[in-house]
């Protein structure tokens, strides 16, 4: 069986699967299919912390199927303008597990990723599977994958 390390961007994966579909992504549907015939080294999904109950639920929700969560808190600036990405946290993690494991599975469209991708193929021969909405998705990053499996309606909520 292949090992693999499974790291969940969940704003990007909320805004585009909203963006592109109108609807949810469907964690234990993406969870069923990353996991198939796999033996998972470590599972994390990053988000932003609001402080409210639904969230909370959410996040509940993400640790039963078998996500560990990691929060930053939402930061608003005075300007109007928002902060709270994990860029640096998710790239960290994917250096970290990912030379560990055979496959990295990114579920993100965020472009910033392309050379985090390309390292883990090219440095530590892990693959790289790119969950993403087609055309939300950089093209860098698509290209920088070893595979690029679009979300489509069998990983999104009715």
């Amino acid at each position: 069986m292949s090992t693999v390390t499974i790291l969940v961007d969940v704003q990007n994966i909320y805004y585009t699967s909203r963006e592109g579909f109108k609807r949810n992504f469907d964690y234990n549907a993406f969870w069923r299919q990353v996991t198939a015939d796999r033996t998972v080294v470590k599972a994390i999904a990053y988000a932003i912390d609001r402080g409210d109950e639904k969230q909370r639920q959410f996040q509940n929700i993400l640790r039963a199927i078998g996500f560990e969560v990691k929060l930053k808190p939402f930061i608003q600036r005075s300007d109007g303008s928002a902060k709270g990405d994990w860029d640096v946290g998710i790239t960290l993690d994917a250096i970290e597990y990912g030379q560990h494991s055979d496959i990295l599975v990114l579920a993100s469209g965020d472009g910033d990723f392309d050379l985090l991708a390309q390292k883990l193929c090219n440095k530590y021969n892990t693959e790289v599977e790119v969950y993403g909405v087609e055309g939300l998705t950089a093209q860098s990053l698509v290209k920088s994958a070893t595979r690029f499996i679009p979300i489509n309606e069998s990983l999104l909520l009715t």
